[in-house]
Order: C-alpha cells, then structure tokens, then sequence
C-alpha cells in the first residue's frame, strides 16, 4: 500500500460511535481523519470542502440515507469510493447499496484490523463484501442470471481472451485483486489491466457488474462443476 495516509472521512448520525470511531483511527499511520458528517446531507458538503481518498459511510440516516448520499456522490465524483459500515444483515439493505454504487459493504462487527484493510483495498480499486454477505449477494446474482435468457448477453463477450475469461472467472467468486495475481501468477498491475479490458470489452461499468455478468453467462456454474 501507498506510503501516504489515506484520507477518510466518516458519516454516522450516531455520535457516540462516529466519534469513538474516529479517536481510534487515528492512531493508526496509514488513515488521515480529514471529517466527519452526521447524515447524508452533511456527507455531500464534506467532500466538497476536504476531498476524501474513502467515504466509511453508515446505513439508515436522517436527511439523507447512506444510499441516497452515494448515488449523489458518484454523480459527482465517481473517484471517491463509499464504504457502507452498518449493523444492518438484511439483503435489501446490501442490495439497495450496491446498486447505489457501494464500493463496500461491512458490519460494525468488523475487527479494526479488517476494517483498516478494507479501506485499503477499497483505496487500491477493490470490491469489499461482509463474508457473511458475500455468499447473499451471489445467490441473488444466480437468481438474476436464471431468469435471463441468454440471448441477451453482450456480443462482446466473445471478445474476451482465455487469460480475461479466468480473471472474470475469479472476480464472480469474490477474489480480490491479489488473491487473482497469486492464484494466476499474475501481478496486481496486470490483474487490473485485465479486469478494465473485461469492463470495457463488455461495457460494464464495475467490478460488481462484472461478477454479475459471469454468473449470467454460466462461468460461475463452470468452475463449481468443473466443466
């Protein structure tokens, strides 16, 4: 990871918590504590006034909800990635997020060590999903892709190289970028390269949308079955 602190800026409207939070990130050299907002509404002038490298942004908010904020956000400023941190299991909640734009979905169970590394990962371009949400957000994907027809997937797909194939292959089963390199022998770098190409070839516009592709076009059920 990048020498240089990243800049956080966390939204609770739970003050108690926002502000524990906070006094505990800050002992910690990799993250620079730069704001804090109380809802969504507050999240929005934050940005603007001290441009975070990562939003940790709850949930259920007054004003304006923590999804409500991120779609506004990415209109604005697709550049600054929002993690959801949130009590919340429910699969609409983590639905409603991703779809908003979430680069990650966590629970405020999350060890500080996790949490601190998920900001990472969010900074460097990955995806993060609670273990315990990951396997929800696959299922709902398979259901999707059941209730497709396969005619309708992008004609580009076949435009795809054997190496991409294998990294949108990995992307469907949550892997993060370095767990592709090392599984691979690739380097991170030319994991990245691959999963823009896989984007642009299949004019998707994330990494989510991606995995969703794959298990639409049966790569998913190719690697549990082994065909």
């Amino acid at each position: 990871m990048a020498d240089t602190p990243i800049r956080l800026l966390i939204v609770d409207d739970h003050n108690l918590f926002r502000q524990g939070l906070i006094r505990i990130l800050e002992d910690f050299p990799q993250l620079a504590m730069v704001g804090q907002a109380a809802d969504g509404a507050e999240a929005l002038a934050a940005v603007e006034a001290v441009q975070p490298d990562v939003v940790l942004m709850d949930l259920n908010m007054p004003v304006l909800s923590g999804p409500d904020a991120i779609r506004r956000l990415n209109a604005s400023h697709p550049d600054i990635p929002v993690i959801i941190l949130t009590v919340s299991e429910r699969d609409e909640d983590l639905f409603d997020a991703i779809k908003a734009g979430a680069r990650g979905y966590l629970l405020k169970n999350v060890g500080m060590a996790d949490l601190i590394d998920a900001v990472q990962r969010v900074h460097a371009g990955e995806a993060i999903i609670a273990p315990s949400m990951a396997t929800r957000l696959l299922d709902e994907f398979r259901k999707v892709a059941d209730q497709a027809p396969v005619q309708s997937l992008p004609t580009e797909a076949g435009d795809l190289s054997q190496r991409e194939v294998e990294v949108l292959r990995l992307v469907s089963q949550g892997l993060p970028n370095r767990e592709i390199a090392a599984a691979l022998n690739l380097s991170e770098h030319t994991v990245k390269s691959h999963l823009a190409n896989i984007l642009d070839k299949l004019q998707l516009r994330s990494r989510a949308h991606a995995a969703a592709y794959a298990v639409q076009a049966g790569l998913v059920r190719d690697v549990q079955t082994g065909r």
